[in-house]
Parts: structure tokens; sequence; C-alpha cells
């Protein structure tokens, strides 16, 4: 008799997560962008044998550089926004700074990993390093005169019609009702899951990451290859750091980034070095994030309610952060990077 008031709570608990996670489909889709990409990023990199743990401070460098070139270039050119995603010149500008933030980022780890052959993990530290204190400290500095924000793409709108479908309305609208790069992540996850596993590229790829040795001897170039795929998924963590001051705000401030770089590793590991798997994990952590707000905000009644409501805020702000640990702590042993990354690869060792 004393299980039946648990199981209650445990079919209440399970229904307010479906109406939590039903009706913020959209923000849930587009908490999950920054992570896919930074995820997507990981994986061009692990996937060829480089490990990037400077996803968060490519992220952050991104993220400014984009907001500070939009609003400088806001006041030059100004203009009325555009039919397309209240697109201007601003903040087409911006994205396109902060792409080659991220790609000149990427270029120095790339060096650093592949060329100087350094750990790769200080390599990474020494990138985010560096993005939190300069962005931190140009931020201070332009604060008192900061330049008016050069705007941020609007979110498409949906026929009412397409979003009211029973059962799928609303996967349809977290799908739908999105801002450019949000979209535009969802095909590149979907695009990357083709090309790494149904092309050329990717099988060589693959095969870089796993043997590289073996890969060299039958003429592919490891070192081009791991250079291409390091400094190509910069563009991944560039496009993240857009969407934080160009997609879904138009701000920014120190640290914004909010480890979200850190996560989009454990989103990796969790999708098992899979583009989609990498999507669908960024999604559990976002829907934790959502889930986390929504109890704090607007708590379920009864039982549950009266059990959760007494738990500090804070608990519930965290939670995003413990699902991680949980998650890696229980696949971190199950799931197999490829063989030989974070080795630096020795060509003249092949002779």
């Amino acid at each position: 008799m004393n299980d039946i008031p648990v199981l209650g709570m445990l079919i209440q608990l399970v229904g307010y997560t479906v109406q939590v996670i039903t009706s913020n489909s959209t923000i849930i889709m587009a908490l999950a962008t920054p992570i896919a990409l930074g995820a997507l990023c990981g994986v061009m990199n692990e996937r060829s044998g480089v490990v990037n743990i400077g996803i968060e401070g490519m992220m952050l460098a991104s993220a400014f550089v984009g907001w500070y070139v939009a609003s400088l270039l806001g006041q030059v050119i100004p203009s009325e926004p555009s039919f397309v995603f209240g697109a201007t010149p601003a903040i087409l500008t911006g994205v396109v700074a902060a792409l080659l933030t991220g790609v000149i980022a990427s270029t120095v780890h790339a060096w650093l990993s592949i060329s100087v052959k350094a750990d790769q993990i200080i390599s990474g530290t020494i990138i985010n390093i560096v993005a939190f204190g300069v962005t931190g400290y140009l931020n201070l500095l332009i604060s008192t005169h900061a330049p008016p924000s050069g705007g941020k793409f609007a979110p498409f709108q949906p026929p009412t019609p397409v979003v009211d479908v029973p059962i799928v309305g609303w996967i349809l609208r977290a799908v739908l009702q999105q801002g450019p790069i949000t979209m535009i992540m969802i095909l590149l996850a979907i695009g990357l899951q083709v090309w790494l596993f149904r092309s050329r590229w990717g099988l060589r790829t693959r095969a870089v990451g796993e043997h590289p040795k073996a890969a060299e001897t039958v003429g592919i170039d490891v070192i081009r290859l791991r250079y291409r795929n390091v400094i190509v998924g910069g563009l991944f963590a560039g496009l993240a750091g857009a969407w934080f001051t160009l997609d879904y705000g138009n701000s920014f401030q120190a640290g914004m980034t909010n480890g979200r770089g850190f996560i989009a590793l454990a989103a990796l590991i969790f999708g098992r070095w899979h583009p989609v798997g990498a999507l669908g994990a960024s999604l559990l952590f976002a829907a934790a994030l959502s889930l986390g707000t929504a109890i704090r905000t607007t708590p379920p009644t009864g039982s549950l309610g009266s059990l959760l409501t007494p738990i500090p805020e804070q608990a519930f702000a965290a939670l995003p952060y413990v699902i991680t640990i949980i998650v890696l702590a229980g696949v971190v042993g199950r799931s197999i990077p490829p063989a030989a990354v974070g080795r630096p690869y020795d060509r003249e060792s092949t002779a």
C-alpha cells in the first residue's frame, strides 16, 4: 500500500514532464542549438583524431565578435529588417565575422595540435582561457560606451493550421518556429550524418581517426585532412557563437556561453560520435534545462508539487548539469571513441 503514493507521484512526474516538453518544444529546440553545433564541431575534430575542449572558448569569442561587428555596422549602414528572418546587412556581416572567428580559433588549435604536436587538452584549455579573458576585458572596456545592438534574426512564423496539427503539432512547432541558425543546425546534423557514413570524405575521415598509418598507406594525406576538418569544425563553433548574440539574443555578456561548450562534449560522447546522436543528446540536456526552469516558475500541483516546492531553486537550476554527470558516468564506459583520437600523427614514423 505504501508503494501506491510513490507510484502516483511517479506517474504525475512523467505527465508533468511530457506537458513541459510539448508546451516548450520551441524553446527546447532553440536551447539545444549551441550545444548541438558545439557537438558537431567536436564530431569534425574527434572523428579526425583531434581532441578539442576549446569549443567553449571558440563559441564565446565568436559570440562577442559577431555581436560587436553587427553593432558597429548597424550604425554605419542602418537598414530596416527584411522579410527573410528580419535579416539586415549588419546581422549577416556579424554572422560572417563570427564564422571567421571560429575558423581562426580552430586554425590555431589545428596548428598547435597537428603541426606543433602540443598536448591537445592544453591547447583547448589555452583557447578557453584566452577567450574568457579577452572577451571579458573587451566587454568591460566598451561597457561605458557600448554601441547599440545591431539587431537579431526574427523567428519564422509557420501557418497556424500547421502547428496546430494534433499529436505532431508540437514537433512541427519546434522545428519550424525558429530562427535561421536553429534551422540550419538541424540540416547540418542530418547532412553531416549522411556525409560521415555515406561518402568518400566520411570514410577517409573515419579512417584517419581510427588508424592514420593505414590511411596514409592507401594515399590519404592525414595531416591535410585533419587540418581541413578541424578548421571546418570551427565554422560550427562560430555559428553557435552567432546564435547567442544574433539569433537568440542581441547583446553580449561576459561568459554568456555558460558551459554550453563543455556540455556539447558530453553530448558528443552520449551521441557516440554520431551527428544525429549528438543532436538527440543536446535535446535531452535542453529539455532538462527547460524542466528545471518550469519547476522553479510553475511547479506541479498535488503531492508532487508539495514534495518539490521545499527543494531550493538552485537544485533545479543545476538539473541539466547533474544529468550531464549522470549521463557521462553511465555512458563513458560503453562509448568507444575513435582509436587514434588525441594522438599526434608523425608521418616520419611510417617509414
